[in-house]
Formats: structure tokens, sequence, C-alpha cells
């Protein structure tokens, strides 16, 4: 069976992105409109109407409008906006978040896509403020750095076009220093906890791809967990997920079998937790997947918890098709491995 798909702002980089993964396959037709049609009300409303389901990848305000203009209650939606991630009425589109998060999004007509950052900081987090190892009231920060591309058309004209007054040359700038991040509430909501986060973004002279950072002071946490107790909950959390891993987690369930035989209480140290390769913001450009990693020293109960994505992949258009092969009954990853 062939679904119909309307993608509201194909034109934008989301939107584009999105097309290029469903452009191989035979599975969607998609409804498309001209350049002239896009911004004719009537042609949008006919469109988002026909479509057994829309994708929106348009600003808040156009994406609340956008749903006010479906009249069909079966057309199903994927928001890619921020408008709806905490709405009630709204699945969390995070298929990896919780155990029941995928019967959630295959039931719901309405799924709010996540923000980039949220997904790597959630990605960390949420198993362990469900384990109970972070207290759902510990304040919490998040380092990030993104990809201009994350910024939508303005950011892009910022660091691309050298005639534009916001051209700019600079390598790696913050932002968000009022501390009012649109993405802070989602992160908040879903992780559970009964702060926001202190949210550190900053964004650097390439296109795609991040860096989700949160670090933890070990000892400040109730029950002073070991650096393997965070990866021993983080891999349980992902084992057997296609597009979230938790590097190495093999190598460390290897340690902690040999912890139960016998051998030293810890038979790693601080060189273990190293990757075999640079952790870098464009290591996984061009891909669907999220890749997790652990870093610590028991001796100073510090830790580093990282996530990599890009941040138009997991981050965005990659996670929109995962959701629409849930929500239509397909392979969930098909189309993004």
């Amino acid at each position: 069976m062939v679904s119909k798909l309307f993608i509201d702002g194909a034109a934008g980089t989301t939107g584009l992105e999105i097309r290029e993964r469903l452009a191989p396959r035979a599975d969607v037709e998609l409804v498309q409109l001209s350049d002239a049609d896009r911004k004719n009300p009537r042609a949008r409303r006919e469109a988002l109407n026909e479509a057994d389901l829309v994708i929106l990848c348009l600003p808040d305000e156009a994406a609340k409008e956008a749903v006010g203009m479906i009249e069909r209650n079966d057309v199903r939606v994927i928001d890619a906006s921020t408008a709806h991630r905490t709405a009630p009425g709204w699945a969390y589109g995070f298929p990896e978040l919780e155990k029941d998060q995928r019967a959630k999004i295959a039931s719901s007509t309405r799924v709010a896509n996540p923000g980039c950052y949220p997904t790597g900081y959630l990605a960390l987090v949420r198993p362990l403020i469900r384990a109970g190892i972070i207290p759902k009231d510990f304040p919490l920060t998040v380092n990030a750095v993104s990809g201009y591309s994350g910024g939508g058309k303005s950011m892009i004209e910022e660091f691309e076009k050298r005639d534009a007054p916001t051209y700019t040359e600079t390598v790696v700038r913050i932002y968000a220093l009022t501390l009012a991040h649109k993405h802070v509430p989602e992160m908040k909501v879903h992780a559970g906890t009964t702060h926001p986060p202190v949210f550190a973004p900053s964004v650097g002279r390439y296109y795609r791809g991040m860096i989700v950072e949160v670090p933890l002071q070990l000892w400040a946490l109730p029950g002073k967990p070991t650096v393997f107790d965070l990866y021993k909950t983080l891999g349980e959390a992902y084992l057997g997920e296609k597009l979230v891993q938790v590097a190495s987690f093999d190598r460390m369930m290897d340690a902690r079998d040999a912890v139960k035989s016998g051998k030293p209480a810890l038979p790693f140290n601080i060189g273990d937790f190293m990757p075999s390769r640079p952790i870098d913001a464009e290591m996984l450009k061009l891909t669907n997947g999220m890749e997790l990693f652990v870093f610590g020293n028991d001796k100073t109960q510090q830790a580093r918890l990282v996530a990599v994505l890009d941040n138009l992949g997991k981050g965005a258009s990659g996670a929109a098709v995962q959701n629409m092969n849930i929500m239509l009954g397909l392979p969930e990853t098909e189309g993004l491995v």
C-alpha cells in the first residue's frame, strides 16, 4: 500500500533532507505543490487534507496554522517545529526514549519531532533519571556545539552569505545568553526534572553535526554512583537499538563480568574510557544515528556524558522519517540505514 505524504515547508533545509531520504522509496507518494501554490492558502489546505500523513517543516506559528487547516480526522501529522513538543495530545517523537514510546507514536495522529539538542540531552539523562541515579531535582548543565545549519536560513546566511549584514567569519560563538532557549522546555518536560537545565549552546563554522555534553559531579549524586554505573544504565537502555548506540558497551560489560568473577573490583581505569578515535562534531554527519559516550574518573568522582549526532539527521529529518515509518506501519529504519 502506498501512502500519500505532504511536506509543508518542503523547500526548507529540513524538508529538502526529508525528500532526499524518501526519493528512492516506492511505498510513499509525495503530494507536491508548485512554487506559486506553496504560498496559496487554498492549495495548501487541499494538500494538507489530501495526504495520509503531513510533515510540517515550518516556523512555530505557521505550523499551528497548518494544523488548524486540517479538516480530516484521519490525517496524521508530524510537526518538526517547536510548537507542539510539550503540547497536550501530542506524542513526543523520540522512539527510543521510553519503552512504550513507539506504541504512543504509532497510535497517535499528532507527533512532535524532537529538537536536535534535546535529542542528545534526553538520550543521556533520561535513563539515569528513570533509574534514580540522577534525582529529578538535581541541577543539570548541558553544553553543546552544532553546525550552523541547525539555525535555519538566518544562521546559514550568517556563515555563508558574504554580502549579508550579519555575515561573520568567526570560528565558534556562543548564543542563547538569556537562558531562555526554545528547546529548554522540552528538555525539562521529557527528562522529567523539577528544574530546567542550564543550557549552554554554541555554533561552529561547519555545516552539520553536533556534540551534546552533560558533565556530572558523581560525588554530589545520591549513593555516589561509579562511572560504570552510568555506562551500564545507558547501555542497557539502548541495547538492541539500531539508531542509538552506546560506544563500546560490550567491552564495559566484559569488565562487569570480570568483577563478578572475583577479579579486581575495577579492572579498568581512565584509559579504558578513551575512544579509539577522536570525537568531533562531524563524525556522524550524513547519518541518521546517534552515538553515546561515557567518560569519567572514579578517583575524582566526575563524569562527562557525550552524545554525537547529525543535527539534520537524527536531530531533524532522519527522526521525522523514523516517526513517519512507525506511524504508517512501515519498517522503522526504512530509508535510514
